[in-house]
């Protein structure tokens, strides 16, 4: 599998009239090589895979990656890298720029420019690699779905008036935890009543009320895949604001999960289900994308929004979130995961909505 991806790369470097390229970002990293360390850079050229790492990981990439030839890192990226490149007779590399502060990519270019490398911009070359998921990944964000799936089934039978949104977030993640999740994927979200019009709310120490929204956002990751589930639920009787509000967002997703076909631009997607809430009268209370692309990392490619020119096909999963923030009230935000398949959407989420 890992010979197969590096050989796409390959491909896109001759196109790039690259010999070589560095790869920092951890989840490339990982997604070439196998290494799922927290410091290193992988070198790869036409002939040679090098998994760059100082000390304290050179035994784990061994055992990690072991197609790779690791070669122990000593001292700042600069000094190593442009000797090793040196040694290789390599002369135009390609670098990930959005993955290097200003201060490092200025002693590279330095450094590079004394032993005579060019270094060219080369971002977005793997991460259009990890666009489309095989199989194998497949099954891991299916497991890391069935995770949250259960802590959320789990967790939300026990919610009441009087808990605190901290608390209900702890369950969660301890939920989580115990059915096998590496820890999660991004802070998890637990906002009741008028926190829940924030869409990316920090769980406080605020009551959950009976009478109000109460919007959940949880994650788990497999093996380093990740999942990516929200539901919203209303704490007593719905009232008849909440039944609106919730039947439109519902109706929204249920919109595009039902025409997303491969093909569609990002921006067309999006605009199915947002064409539904401007219809409802809140077009102006949905201001984030329609979705986003999950994999190693929980929000990459495709990204579901306007403006966006990304073509969906086959084997791409993102999340479908429509939703509705109202100020002083609260918010409804539905989300799951599914997959391109045969042209169609494919939901991989199960945990329930209200009916």
């Amino acid at each position: 599998m890992m010979s197969h991806r590096l050989e796409k790369l390959r491909q896109r470097m001759v196109e790039r009239e690259l010999e070589a390229i560095l790869i920092s970002q951890g989840e490339n990293r990982r997604y070439l090589s196998g290494f799922t360390g927290s410091a290193g850079f992988l070198l790869i050229s036409e002939k040679d895979a090098i998994l760059a790492t100082d000390f304290r990981y050179v035994e784990q990439a061994k055992g990690e990656a072991p197609q790779f030839e690791i070669f122990r890192t000593e001292g700042e990226l600069h000094n190593w890298f442009t000797e090793l490149a040196s040694s290789l007779g390599l002369k135009r590399i390609g670098f990930e720029a959005d993955d290097l502060s200003v201060s490092v990519y200025q002693r590279l270019v330095a450094a590079a420019g004394e032993k005579g490398l060019e270094l060219v911009a080369s971002g977005g070359m793997v991460e259009s690699l990890r666009y489309i998921k095989d199989e194998a990944e497949l099954e891991l964000i299916s497991r890391a779905v069935e995770i949250a799936d259960a802590a959320f089934e789990e967790v939300a039978a026990t919610i009441r008036p009087g808990m605190k949104e901290k608390e209900v977030a702890w369950e969660m993640e301890k939920s989580l935890r115990q059915r096998g999740s590496e820890g999660i994927p991004f802070h998890l979200i637990v906002a009741s009543g008028p926190n829940s019009a924030l869409p990316h709310a920090t769980p406080t120490e605020r009551p959950i009320l009976a009478g109000e929204p109460v919007a959940i956002d949880i994650g788990a990751r497999f093996q380093g895949y990740c999942s990516d589930l929200s539901r919203t639920l209303y704490i007593g009787n719905q009232d008849n604001t909440f039944a609106r509000i919730y039947d439109l967002v519902l109706g929204a997703q249920l919109t595009a999960i039902a025409t997303i076909e491969a093909g569609m631009s990002g921006d067309k997607a999006d605009s199915l289900a947002r064409t539904v809430i401007e219809q409802g009268g809140y077009g102006e209370a949905f201001g984030h994308s329609l979705g986003h692309g999950v994999g190693l990392a929980p929000h990459e490619e495709p990204r579901l929004g306007k403006g966006s020119s990304t073509v969906l096909s086959d084997g791409m999963v993102f999340t479908i979130e429509p939703g509705i923030y109202v100020t002083g009230w609260g918010g409804v935000r539905i989300e799951d995961l599914v997959v391109m398949e045969r042209g169609r959407v494919r939901v991989l989420s199960g945990a329930r909505k209200i009916d």
